[in-house]
This record gives C-alpha cells, sequence and structure tokens, in this order.
C-alpha cells in the first residue's frame, strides 16, 4: 500500500525537490538610489531553482496591473514564474537575491501600454505631448474600424520588472534587472462602446519582429531612468494566449544588455510550451507523450464506468516533457472510495510514467480538493495527500 500522509510540512518539503537549506539569517544594509536601508536575507531557502526574496518585502509601484492587462489567471501566474525562469540564464540563484520591481511605476507602466497618439487625437482628449509615450501603434481613427485593428492591433499587454540584488560584504546593491514583456497572439477590441469584443489573431512572425523593436525603446528609456543608467538588463518577450485558452503561453526568446550599454545583444529562443493533453496540438506535435496520457486515461476510468473527465498540462523545453500536471474530478461518494481511487491512481502513475519527468495528478470533488498525488523527478514512490 502507497504511504498517505496528512503532515502537511512534510509535504510541503517534499515538493520543494530536495532538502531544505538553513543557514543564519543575515542583516545586511540595501543601497537604494542615495539611501541606505536595513533588510534581511532569510536563513531558509526552498532549493537551488528558488532566489531568495531580500525582506522586509517591498512590492513594486504597479502591482496589481499584471492582472488586469493579461487574459487569463494561466498567463498571469507563467508570466512571472517563467520570467524568474529567465533571470536564471543571467543571475545565479546562489548569488543574486529577488525584488519586485522598484523603478516602473504604476503610472509609467500605463502610459507605455498606451497605443501612439496623433495630434489630433492629443488634442480631443486633452493629453499632455509629453505623456504621449504609448508603445503601441497609433490608431488613425479614421476608416473602417475592422481594418484599422487589422493593420494596427496593440501588439504590448503588459510590462513586468524584477529586480536583482547582489550582495557585497555588509551591502547589497542592485545587480540587474530583468523586463518581461507580454505580447498578444490575439487582439481585442469593439467596433462600437458596449458593442460585441471582435478579435484579430496576430501572426508569430509579426509579433516577434514587433516585440523586438518595442524591446529596443524599452531599454532606451530604462537607461534614462535615475539608478539603471549601468545595470545590465535582461528582457524577454513573451506570447499570451487567447482569452479562451486554458493553458498558458509561454517565453519565446530573450536577449541581455551588458554594463552601460543601451544595445541589445544578440536574441536567444526559449523552447518552452504548454499543452493540453487531449488536444489537437497534442496530437499533432508530441503523440508519443499523448499516447501514453490516454493509455493512463483509459485505465483511470476503468475505475468509474462512464467517467471522462480526466485533463492534463504539459509543460515542455526544449521540446522534451518536463512535467505533466493531471486534473481528476470525481463524484464524491465518500472517503474511503476517494482513498481507493487514490490509491489506484498512484498505481497507475508509477506503470506509466517514466521517472525522469515531474508529474502531479489533482483529485478533486464538488467538495473542493480530495486528493493530491505528487512524483518529483527521479523519484520511485509518490508522496500521496489525502485532504480531511
Amino acid at each position: 500500500m502507497r504511504k498517505i500522509s496528512l503532515v502537511v510540512l512534510a509535504f510541503f518539503l517534499l515538493l520543494t525537490g530536495c532538502a531544505p537549506n538553513f543557514q543564519k539569517e543575515q542583516e545586511i544594509v540595501q543601497e537604494k538610489d542615495d539611501s541606505k536601508e536595513k533588510a534581511i536575507i532569510p536563513k531558509y531557502k526552498i532549493s537551488d531553482q528558488y532566489y531568495q526574496t531580500i525582506i522586509p518585502f517591498v512590492p513594486s509601484e504597479a502591482r496589481g496591473l499584471t492582472v488586469s492587462q493579461l487574459n487569463t489567471r494561466y498567463d498571469i501566474d507563467e508570466f512571472e514564474t517563467g520570467l524568474m525562469r529567465i533571470a536564471q540564464n543571467v543571475f545565479n540563484t546562489d548569488k543574486f537575491y529577488f525584488q519586485e520591481g522598484q523603478y516602473l511605476d504604476r503610472k509609467t507602466v500605463g502610459l507605455w501600454l498606451n497605443r501612439k497618439y496623433t495630434d489630433e487625437q492629443l488634442e480631443q482628449m486633452k493629453i499632455k505631448p509629453e505623456d504621449n509615450i504609448g508603445l503601441n501603434p497609433a490608431d488613425p481613427g479614421k476608416g473602417d474600424v475592422k481594418t484599422r485593428n487589422k493593420e494596427n492591433p496593440i501588439y504590448l499587454a503588459h510590462i513586468l520588472e524584477h529586480n536583482y540584488l547582489v550582495k557585497e560584504g555588509e551591502t547589497a546593491r542592485l545587480g540587474g534587472i530583468v523586463i518581461g514583456l507580454a505580447l498578444n497572439s490575439v487582439h481585442y477590441f469593439q467596433e462600437i462602446q458596449y458593442g460585441p469584443t471582435l478579435e484579430t489573431k496576430i501572426d508569430h512572425a509579426k509579433l516577434d519582429s514587433e516585440g523586438k523593436k518595442i524591446a529596443q525603446e524599452v531599454v532606451t528609456r530604462l537607461r534614462q531612468i535615475k539608478g539603471l543608467e549601468k545595470v545590465p538588463i535582461t528582457i524577454a518577450l513573451f506570447e499570451q494566449e487567447s482569452n479562451s485558452s486554458v493553458v498558458p503561453g509561454n517565453f519565446f526568446a530573450y536577449a541581455n544588455v551588458s554594463e552601460g550599454s543601451s544595445k541589445l545583444g544578440s536574441w536567444e529562443n526559449v523552447k518552452e510550451d504548454y499543452v493540453l493533453f487531449p488536444s489537437t496540438d497534442a496530437q499533432n506535435n508530441y503523440r508519443d507523450d499523448l499516447t501514453t496520457f490516454l493509455n493512463f486515461k483509459q485505465d483511470v476510468e476503468e475505475f468509474f464506468p462512464n467517467f471522462n473527465g480526466v485533463i492534463g498540462k504539459a509543460f515542455y523545453s526544449d521540446n522534451e516533457l518536463q512535467d505533466l500536471s493531471i486534473s481528476i474530478p470525481i463524484q464524491f461518494y465518500g472517503k474511503a472510495e476517494t482513498i481507493g481511487f487514490t490509491q489506484y491512481v498512484t498505481g497507475l502513475i508509477v506503470d506509466h510514467f517514466p521517472n525522469y519527468i515531474s508529474v502531479e495528478v489533482n483529485i478533486s470533488s464538488v467538495n473542493g480538493p480530495e486528493a493530491l498525488i505528487v512524483r518529483k523527478v527521479d523519484q520511485n514512490d509518490p508522496f500521496v495527500h489525502i485532504y480531511n
């Protein structure tokens, strides 16, 4: 019988993928522009996959904009966590510490996300010329609305800033910043106010080209901000999915700007992808993995007659399956049946999926979460948690 544990702490530690790193809490001095403030480096580090965060936690002035600018909850989460993965290509998690962006405030980000306005629009909308700094193309305001939006879509949906601090003796200073540019794969618009929402798809090649132009302009502007004149910059492009998608978008390219420079270096491709199982995308591009999933799905459905609710979300890096998250909604009859079903599914995970991929299964009912099964890479026995 698989071990079933209700100890929350043990579950949390196992999810980190390695043993926690305890060390003495450090008090440091953080440099901020012309001032210095006391800060603390926590003594606990979850794993080498994550950055430690300087405390007290200082939220970004632009905090909350991500939720309002991106299409889905999936994109919101992936935009932030994916940007941290991009950062790890440049800023080592053992040497750098994370802090939310402190240089781009809410007003600045809002202005940058606007369209560029024509002189006539500036006058009509009573906008100051110095605030006409939108990074999205202008809408000429004349002609057919559909044509105008198709030819001049809004490419840039959001800008996210992360800061990375480096410790020198007893002092922490800004060691670099990472900027994420969220780009629209679909542009939504209305012909008339309160009218139906229309859409136009944006070709990836066009999005790539426009995103890189915007990135260069962002770097130029960052160099004009006090405190960012010389620090290394990494800028990454994220293509968000449509508002009906059940999987997130992904980062597809990033470039570095060396210390003191305003010129982007060569662009590096990011080969990441989220795929829904089952789906046409999975059938066309990841047939072998889909077959494995479908075999697992079929065995799950043998436990419950006429059951057809197993959905998977796969994460690929360099075309290799890294993580598979599976959702199984069940009709709840009793705790004993849930325990039996969970044990059955745990055995299927071992039987169907190789241990070089990470698998997580969430079993739920109308009452909420019922069980969680987690098997990390190279782990033989999955960890199982039955919710009370």
